[in-house]
């Protein structure tokens, strides 16, 4: 039936129930053998062949964008600490700029370990868990529009 489907369609409403059987003609067995050879063939065919594949692709140990990706690390190093005013002075001028940042951002800006960073940043920061914001820093209430003075009266704050 699912051959024929698309070709008969009747629409309208069942009065009375009538069972179909085609009529069994050469045409009809000759139809079914076909659809009995079609679904019997194999969907994948092993072939031999006459001489070996050359075009393959071989393996590589190491890809040139990784080699790329090590020798940037190497050329950056370790990341050293610095003076945490300095941090904070790199984090401020940031958050000028934006109002959130994610953790990545900032330490691509600071230059500094993620571990020092979070360590900073939860002074002068708070880290949004959910929201449109969410996985993000912005500065607490008391730091946001960072001017001069305002870092002089945290030093206080100490």
């Amino acid at each position: 039936w699912s051959l024929f489907s698309w070709l008969i369609s009747l629409e309208g409403l069942v009065v009375q129930r009538a069972e179909c059987r085609p009529a069994v003609s050469e045409n009809y067995m000759k139809l079914k053998r076909l659809q009995i050879e079609e679904l019997s063939k194999p969907v994948r065919l092993s072939q031999q062949l006459e001489k070996a594949v050359t075009t393959n692709y071989k393996p590589v140990a190491n890809h040139s964008y990784n080699l790329e990706y090590d020798r940037k690390k190497k050329e950056e190093g370790k990341r050293a600490r610095v003076d945490k005013q300095q941090v904070l002075d790199m984090l401020f001028s940031a958050f000028e700029k934006h109002q959130y940042y994610n953790i990545k951002d900032l330490v691509d800006i600071t230059k500094q370990p993620v571990s020092y960073l979070k360590e900073i940043l939860r002074d002068i920061g708070i880290y949004n868990v959910k929201g449109t914001h969410k996985n993000t820093w912005e500065l607490k209430p008391e730091y946001r529009h960072y001017q001069g003075g305002e870092e002089e009266e945290k030093e206080t704050d100490d």
